[in-house]
Parts: structure tokens; C-alpha cells; sequence
């Protein structure tokens, strides 16, 4: 046989050897193909005068049209701040908490005790979004709130958390905080669990403290984690939660909570300029792209672990 078809014939007899494996994959495979792959025909939609008799594939073409629409729209630069604010305040949050928190967990002296914060902090994970608004609703109402009862009873006054756009970012932000937390230190916590523990012991002989031997030995031991976590995260920067935010939009904190996601949903089903919508969901996936590769590009440069 040619040798350029060698390393195809070791290759088909790897796939042989382990067909039942590939089998296994072949759900995964399919589901990527038809949920992922074959929805992307209709990006070409974003270059097109939609035309609901016509179809995705006759309607004309019209160029960036609609991406120029998007970029003289009034409120173009506000929407694009939403969210790149509103994204690296939660990037930020939902990296150094549950970093703090599984360095924290970690020192725990009592296991018992240490898997009883892991469950209080994990359970809010399972709430969901719609719930998770629903509480926030009950417990920062002006009148029968919780969170506004203590502020009255230090003598402050009542404060409407929803009708301020001021507030908005950080009601989202940290509500997640305490809804994601407690899962993103499991990660962080696996990690920790693969330092040997002769280092620590190794440190304990010469005098260090704890302080010491998380600085010199648990933060270097997880830092490559964190790196790839946060490239991961800055992937998804602009495609922060849809659901949580359109739950808590209302007329008085628009200004603050119309990020891309909604206003896409807006353009799209309540408007029906579903080509409009498209281009603004592409405009926003090819932002992320650019984000990823830039980061991944900088952690590499500074020898750091990278996706590629």
C-alpha cells in the first residue's frame, strides 16, 4: 500500500479494534450534527431580504444591510456596553468566588463540616432561573420585602432594586454568584485534590503556615484550571443569560438591562425581522470567537495552559 494511505490504514484498524466505543459516540455525533451543525445554513439569512413565500434559500441577497442597520440604530452603543459591562462583572464574580471559596473549603480541618458548606452552597444550583427571579421579586419588594424590612429598620428607606437601572447589574451579577458558586468549586476542588499531599507535608516541616501554603502551593496547583475555565467563560462573554435578563427587565431599568440576547429576541419574534436578528446574533458569535482566540493567544504567550 502508498505510503500516504498508511496512517488511514492504522487508523481504520484503531476504529475496528474499538468499534464498540465509537458506537457509543455516534448519539453525540448526530446530536451535534443536527442541533449545531445543519442551523448554521440558516446564517445566511443575516445577507438576505427575508421572504416568507420565497423561503431562506430564494430570498435575495442584500449584503451587510442589516448589519449596517444595526450599527446606525440609536441605541447601538448602549446595548454593546449592557453587555460587555454586564459580562465582565459576572466573568469576574463567577471566577474569583468560587476560586476563593474551594481554597477556603479546602482548609476546612472538620470533612464533615467541609461537605456540609459544599451542599448548602451547591444546592441553589438546582433553583431555577424563573424561580431564582420569583424570589428575587418577593424578597426585594419595596413594600413587603425582606431585604427592604432590614433597611427600614436601621432607619434607612425603601429601595425599588427593579426600578433602578443602577441596581440592575449588580442584582444579576450576584444573585448568580450564589446560584453558580457553589458548582464552580467543584471543578477547583478536583483540582486541589490532585496536589500531592507530600508538598504540604514537606512545607508543614519547615514552618509554613496555611496562609503560605496556599499562596506558594494550592494557587500555583489550580492556577492551569482557572486559566482554561476563564478562557472557556470569555468564549461565552457576550452570550450572557437570556432568560434571567428579560425576567428582570422592566420599563424603568431598560436603559441598563437591554443586552444584545434581548434585544435579538425583540428584532426576531416580536418584531418579525428575523434577518435583522440574525445578523445581530452573528455580529455577537463572531465577537466571541475573537474573544476566545485573543485570550487563549495571551495565556499562551505567557506559558500558561491554553485550549490550543
Amino acid at each position: 500500500m502508498p505510503k500516504p494511505f498508511k496512517k488511514y490504514d492504522k487508523l481504520g484498524v484503531k476504529i475496528y479494534k474499538n468499534i464498540d466505543l465509537y458506537i457509543f459516540l455516534v448519539p453525540t455525533v448526530l446530536y451535534f450534527i443536527v442541533f449545531h451543525y445543519v442551523p448554521m445554513a440558516g446564517i445566511q439569512l443575516a445577507f438576505k431580504k427575508y421572504n416568507a413565500v420565497l423561503g431562506i434559500w430564494r430570498s435575495p441577497w442584500i449584503g451587510f444591510k442589516q448589519f449596517i442597520d444595526f450599527f446606525n440604530y440609536y441605541q447601538f452603543w448602549q446595548i454593546i456596553w449592557n453587555t460587555v459591562s454586564l459580562s465582565f462583572y459576572q466573568l469576574f464574580a463567577n471566577t474569583i468566588i468560587p476560586f476563593i471559596l474551594a481554597l477556603l473549603i479546602n482548609q476546612m480541618p472538620s470533612k464533615r463540616f467541609q461537605k456540609a458548606v459544599q451542599t448548602i452552597t451547591y444546592a441553589p444550583h438546582f433553583i431555577s432561573v424563573i424561580v431564582l427571579v420569583g424570589i428575587l421579586y418577593v424578597f426585594m419588594s419595596p413594600s413587603t420585602g425582606l431585604i427592604n424590612f432590614i433597611i427600614k429598620f436601621f432607619g434607612g428607606s425603601p429601595y425599588f432594586f427593579f426600578g433602578e437601572s443602577g441596581a440592575f447589574s449588580h442584582v444579576y451579577v450576584w444573585s448568580g454568584v450564589w446560584q453558580n458558586s457553589g458548582y464552580g468549586t467543584i471543578i477547583y476542588l478536583a483540582a486541589l485534590s490532585n496536589i500531592s499531599p507530600d508538598l504540604h507535608e514537606a512545607a508543614m516541616v519547615d514552618g509554613a503556615s496555611k496562609i503560605q501554603r496556599i499562596r506558594h502551593i494550592d494557587i500555583p496547583g489550580i492556577l492551569p484550571t482557572a486559566i482554561i475555565i476563564l478562557i472557556l467563560n470569555t468564549g461565552r462573554i457576550m452570550n450572557i443569560g437570556f432568560q434571567k435578563a428579560f425576567l428582570m427587565q422592566t420599563s424603568l431599568n431598560i436603559s441598563a438591562s437591554e443586552i444584545i440576547p434581548t434585544y435579538v429576541y425583540k428584532a426576531g419574534l416580536q418584531q418579525y425581522r428575523f434577518e435583522y436578528a440574525t445578523a445581530v446574533g452573528l455580529f455577537n458569535s463572531v465577537v466571541n470567537l475573537l474573544l476566545i482566540v485573543t485570550v487563549n493567544r495571551i495565556a499562551k504567550s505567557l506559558d500558561q495552559s491554553s485550549l490550543w
